[in-house]
């Protein structure tokens, strides 16, 4: 019973901290300096489709009692091996990616190389792993780490003093609407292993059934919540400097933020706060992703804690030792807007189908909006794949 409860706000904080990595910290400078205070509709418009594919993804899911790859498997013979494979190989690339954010904020903390960082947080990922209520322990990490970012991150959102009226006009009476941001958001939030993370970590606690749907509910829409929130201080942090006149670094806007916004103070609470945006991915990306492998055969989930250190310690060595491939991250984005549309169509899928997913009714207005999720977002998928390889 205790491990359900710590579950249920835990499985929120994973998918919301596994979401908040280096990548949306960057994405959400830009698009700020890009749309202004226009860009407040695109995180309302972004947080209701968000809440929509985690709703259809957690409740399918949890209801039918089955992993994605398991349900996908059922749906097709195969399509979860399938499923399974690009949720890993993306996974794995991103980890990079993770790793190399989480050595840049301990090199701004203390100085050390990036490669160095990236080893340190690779054994506090690992240790993680190996403690022996692991569950607990990557809810209790996310949960702490999740809210001392928002909070860091709100104090630099005072400092840099964001024009209030201006954002609340604009989230409802935007100057211009920008589609493509709203799908990268929306890929960013919920695409690639992140779609999974809060709900594979509910089926591991047993929360499952129709008896415990409103906290499946409730789960959902908090890791949604968590993340609109840290994106919300970001963005107005992000909108006070910009609406100042500071030139951010092209290199690494997001650090601009905070030094302009609070000085030496601010740029330490950038440390911080990319350190726990990479360090909580690198574990939601690593837990996630081995979930989707660990079930395929009882040899497999009894060495599960083998697999995901493996997995980490792959990926830092790629890190150390080759660099940050950008090629392969650009990749991984990819297949990341990718798997979402897939991912959710499969699933839909499951939830039409009374064998897997018996007596429970998924409401059609969710089915709807997850249709049209899936439309919109496997059509910019695939112009994002065309020009990758133009």
């Amino acid at each position: 019973m205790k491990e359900r409860k710590s579950a249920i706000l835990g499985a929120a904080f994973l998918m919301a901290t596994s979401a908040i990595g280096p990548g949306f910290l960057t994405q959400t400078t830009v698009f700020t300096q890009k749309l202004l205070a226009s860009f407040g509709f695109v995180i309302l418009i972004t947080i209701l489709l968000d809440i929509a594919v985690q709703l259809n993804i957690w409740r399918i899911l949890t209801m039918s009692n089955l992993k994605a790859q398991d349900a996908a498997n059922k749906v097709l013979p195969g399509l979860g091996y399938c499923l399974a494979a690009i949720i890993v190989l993306g996974g794995l690339a991103f980890n990079i990616g993770n790793l190399a954010g989480s050595g840049l904020g301990l090199q701004v903390l203390f100085g050390i190389s990036p490669e160095a960082g990236a080893a340190i947080s690779c054994m506090v990922a690992l240790i993680i792993f190996w403690m022996k209520e692991v569950g607990n322990t990557i809810d209790w990490f996310a949960k702490v780490l999740g809210i001392l970012m928002i909070l860091l991150t709100g104090y630099v959102a005072v400092s840099s003093h964001p024009p209030l009226l201006a954002v609340v006009h604009r989230t409802f009476v935007p100057v211009t609407i920008d589609p493509l941001a709203i799908v990268t958001l929306v890929g960013g939030t919920v695409g690639g292993y992140i779609s999974f993370a809060g709900a594979h970590r509910l089926l591991d606690a047993g929360v499952v059934g129709q008896s415990n749907l409103h906290k499946v509910n409730r789960s959902a829409i908090s890791g949604i919540v968590i993340t609109g929130l840290m994106r919300m201080v970001l963005f107005l942090g992000a909108l006070g400097v910009v609406t100042a006149g500071v030139e951010l670094a092209k290199g690494n806007p997001a650090a601009s933020i905070f030094q302009a916004a609070a000085g030496s103070l601010g740029y330490r609470f950038f440390g911080v706060v990319i350190w726990s945006a990479a360090i909580t991915s690198v574990v939601g990306c690593a837990y996630t992703s081995i979930t989707f492998v660990a079930g395929f055969h009882s040899k497999l989930l009894e060495n599960q804690r083998l697999i995901i250190s493996a997995f980490i310690l792959i990926s830092a060595f790629i890190f150390i030792v080759v660099g940050n491939p950008v090629r392969l991250l650009v990749l991984a984005g990819t297949l990341n807007g990718i798997t979402l549309p897939v991912a959710l169509a499969i699933v839909l899928i499951v939830s039409r189908n009374r064998d897997i997913i018996g007596s429970y009714r998924h409401p059609l207005w969710l089915q709807v909006i997850g249709w049209v999720v899936v439309v919109v977002m496997g059509a910019m998928s695939l112009y994002s794949l065309v020009s990758a390889f133009a």
